[in-house]
C-alpha cells in the first residue's frame, strides 16, 4: 500500500472521531471537532501531492479518496442538520449534486481515460475552503445562539460559517 493510500485511510478514520466530538459538542469538544475536520481536509491536499509527486496514483486511490471527501463532508452537513444550522433540503441538494457528478464521472471513465482535475480548478476548491471557514467573521452563530446577518433567507447561516461555528458554539 502507497504511503498516498495511508494517508487516504487515515483520513477515513478520522470521520468517526469528527462526529463524535462534534456530537459531543461544548467548547472543548467543538474545538478538537474542529482541528479534526481541518486536519482531515489537510490531508485531502497532502495524499494527492504524494501520489503524484511520487508516482504513486492508483486505482484503490482514484476510488477512495474521492469517497473519503464524500463521507467528512456528509459527517459534517449531517451534524449541521442535526443542530439546526442548515436545513435538510440544503443538505439533500447538496448530496443530491455529489450523486450525480459521481455518476457522470463513473459514466465518463467507463468509456475513456479520465481527465486529471486542473490546478485552476484545484486552487479555485482551496480558496473556496478558505473563504468557507474565514469570510465575514463570526456573524453566523453568536455563543447566545442567534442567527447573523450573513444567514441565508430561511435563517439558516451560510455554510461559510463551519469554523465560526464549531470555534463560538452550538445553538
Amino acid at each position: 500500500m502507497t504511503t498516498a493510500n495511508k494517508i487516504t485511510l487515515v483520513r477515513i478514520a478520522m470521520i468517526p472521531f469528527f462526529v463524535v466530538f462534534a456530537i459531543l459538542g461544548g467548547p472543548v469538544y467543538d474545538t478538537v471537532a474542529l482541528v479534526l475536520f481541518c486536519v482531515a481536509s489537510v490531508t485531502d491536499f497532502l495524499d494527492g501531492y504524494i501520489a503524484r509527486k511520487y508516482n504513486q496514483v492508483t486505482d484503490f486511490g482514484k476510488f477512495v479518496d474521492p469517497l473519503a471527501d464524500k463521507l467528512l463532508v456528509t459527517a459534517a452537513l449531517v451534524i449541521f442538520v442535526e443542530r439546526g444550522l442548515f436545513a435538510a433540503w440544503m443538505v439533500f441538494i447538496i448530496l443530491a449534486r455529489e450523486f450525480i457528478i459521481t455518476s457522470l464521472r463513473n459514466v465518463a471513465a467507463a468509456k475513456g481515460p479520465r481527465k486529471p482535475a486542473s490546478s485552476a480548478g484545484k486552487g479555485e476548491i482551496g480558496r473556496r475552503t478558505l473563504e468557507w471557514g474565514f469570510e465575514g467573521g463570526a456573524t453566523a452563530v453568536s455563543p447566545a445562539g442567534s442567527v447573523g446577518a450573513n444567514s441565508c433567507a430561511t435563517g439558516t447561516p451560510r455554510p461559510s460559517r463551519i469554523f465560526v461555528y464549531f470555534l463560538f458554539g452550538r445553538k
